[in-house]
């Protein structure tokens, strides 16, 4: 008798991503949609199976009838992921998902849509789609009313409409049907599609693919790794909400960090360090509009807050508070709870955030290639950061790693506040500010000699991960990275080998191994592993460096996409995904250690 495939029981994070800027969704291997959230990405998530609701649901499928096995791949230097299922009899169907994102009228058309097309390839195959959106995190199904070519669906923060070129009851009541031609689904505002909706679709498809490959195509990639370095580049991309500019540090919440850890968090939000991890990653290539879109975040955090200390993590459309809760819905990815909303990270001092800032800007008022570069205004702006980061550069904090359960004087975020004052510094010379760029300099000289005095520990002979501390932490990597010492100073290179030592657990690195609030760690933090292996090139370890990020790329996911962390026995991913600090640690490890363009060719 034929059957149609049983829902999944076991979650992974071998899933494709489509988005446009201002909505991201999250497919299977199967092409289930099993994460998005709506109308943007910190909202509820109307599609939520891949965090196990109680009452199921939370997925849309389409699902062959005798299906046997799958081929999945993006169109080539683009977001548009292709899902092809094929049946025991010879049967078999093509899934394009994408989100629309191209020129119109003068600027960026990317609403708030996922589009999908599903058509017959080879046989008869039957097919049954399953849309089984969800409110309030997997709370209730929503209220629905349909039309004669669409459905409406009254989700928790929009109305959302389904509009198809297939009798709307064989969606509503999810009956199978035979594939003889192809079925067009655009699932977005509670607007009427003003045209045939499979010419819709087309003509979306075509715009969008061009917009993907055209700016793919502008990217200043290395010589090897390219596919590798374009993909990472195209997912960052996605995670940037075009509204307002903030980057998320992953599209995800509350994907263990391992299983059964509890080390569960929700990372739909604009943290300042990740994301200029982000934009500094994106500038290497050339993708400079993300930094210009995320300054013009930042300026407009910074406008609000008066004189107050700068959080270290905001809502995407500036929320200085992001109250943390438990929802009981959902029972979590593999069942492993609790599903968090919000995180309470937004209530900790994390002195490097200052730091972040100024170094994300910094390019602005470098590169001549910008329309509009920094000026004196923009500068006057930015030291702000700077009179903040002298005020805070020794005061304890929780540090980039968050701990919620002690502080101290974190090197990493010393040395984050010099660069502060540092960049300001070569900021106000290329200004032609000179007062300003001698009292920038002289400040960041004297906070230079009392960081080495206090964070160097002789008895170890390495730097340590605080004041006066015996301990170490992976963020110790970046000191060569952010100009506060240089790669071959043998007190660097003596830090890199002991981290190697204590941290390394066989090809990856773990952040740090001391017991935190959860206990110890037990995975790997994919971009303390991604800058070890810059750490290595630029201390002139470049084989051994090779051959590590080599090892890396084989643990992506079969689209390429990396999760935050990696358990070292298995190579299986766990944390929230995609997470743009792992992208950036790949697009940024290619760039040092690949060839150059002209030895190459």
């Amino acid at each position: 008798m034929p059957e149609f495939p049983t829902e999944a029981q076991h979650a992974s994070l071998e899933l494709g991503v489509i988005g446009n800027g201002s909505v991201a969704a999250l497919i299977d291997p199967h092409a289930r949609i099993v994460w998005c959230c709506l109308p943007r990405f910190d909202a509820d998530a109307s599609f939520c199976s891949l965090l196990s609701p109680t009452s199921g649901g939370g997925d849309w499928a389409i699902e062959l009838e005798d299906f046997d096995h799958v081929e999945q791949f993006y169109l080539a230097n683009t977001a548009v992921l292709v899902t092809r299922l094929f049946d025991r009899h010879g049967g078999a169907i093509e899934i394009t998902d994408f989100a629309p994102r191209h020129r119109l009228n003068g600027r960026f058309y990317h609403p708030e849509m996922l589009v999908r097309r599903v058509a017959p390839i080879a046989g008869s195959p039957r097919i049954r789609v399953r849309m089984r959106p969800l409110c309030e995190y997997g709370a209730r199904a929503p209220a629905t009313t349909a039309g004669s070519n669409h459905i409406r669906y009254l989700l928790s923060d929009v109305v959302q409409r389904l509009t198809i070129d297939i009798a709307p009851p064989l969606v509503e009541r999810q009956l199978p049907f035979g594939l003889d031609r192809p079925a067009h689904f655009v699932f977005g505002p509670d607007e009427t599609v003003d045209t045939n909706v499979a010419d819709f679709v087309h003509l979306a498809l075509e715009r969008t693919l061009d917009y993907w490959r055209e700016w793919a195509r502008y990217l200043s990639i290395p010589y090897e790794w390219q596919e590798a370095v374009i993909r990472a580049a195209i997912t960052l991309k996605l995670c940037q909400y075009e509204a307002t500019g903030a980057i998320v540090a992953a599209l995800t919440t509350s994907i263990p960090e391992s299983a059964g850890s509890a080390r569960n968090w929700d990372y739909r939000y604009c943290w300042l360090r990740d994301a200029a991890f982000t934009v500094r990653a994106l500038n290497r290539l050339g993708a400079t509009r993300t930094m210009e879109e995320y300054i013009r975040y930042t300026f407009n955090l910074v406008a609000q807050l008066a004189e107050g200390e700068l959080g270290p993590v905001f809502g995407i459309t500036f929320e200085s508070e992001l109250p943390e809760r438990q929802v009981e819905t959902l029972a979590g990815y593999r069942g492993m709870g609790p599903v968090r909303v919000g995180n309470d990270a937004w209530r900790q001092r994390q002195n490097d955030v200052y730091g972040s800032v100024v170094l994300a800007s910094t390019q602005l008022f470098f590169d001549r290639r910008l329309e509009h570069r920094g000026d004196e205004v923009t500068f006057r702006r930015l030291e702000r950061m700077g009179e903040m980061a002298l005020r805070v550069a020794e005061q304890p904090d929780a540090g980039l790693w968050e701990y919620r359960g002690r502080v101290a004087v974190h090197t990493y975020s010393a040395a984050m506040c010099w660069a502060a004052c540092d960049r300001l510094a070569h900021i106000a010379t290329e200004l032609g500010l000179d007062e300003r760029a001698r009292y920038w300099h002289e400040e960041a000289v004297q906070l230079h000699g009392r960081i080495e005095a206090r964070a160097w520990n002789g008895k170890l002979g390495h730097f340590v991960d605080a004041y006066d501390g015996e301990h170490l932490d992976a963020s110790l990597l970046l000191l060569a990275d952010i100009g506060f010492l240089e790669a071959t100073d043998p007190r660097f290179v003596a830090t890199v080998d002991a981290i190697g030592v204590a941290l390394g657990r066989g090809d990856y690195l773990f952040r740090y191994i001391a017991p935190d609030d959860f206990g110890a760690p037990e995975t790997s933090f994919n971009i303390c592993t991604f800058w070890y292996i810059e750490a290595l090139a630029a201390t002139g370890r470049r084989e051994r460096a090779r051959a590590l990020f080599e090892h890396m790329l084989k643990q992506r996911n079969a689209l390429g996409l990396l999760s935050e962390d990696l358990a070292p026995a298995t190579g299986e991913h766990w944390g929230n995904y995609p997470q743009t600090y792992s992208l950036v640690g790949l697009i940024q490890a290619a760039m040092r250690l690949s060839r150059r363009w002209e030895e190459a060719l």
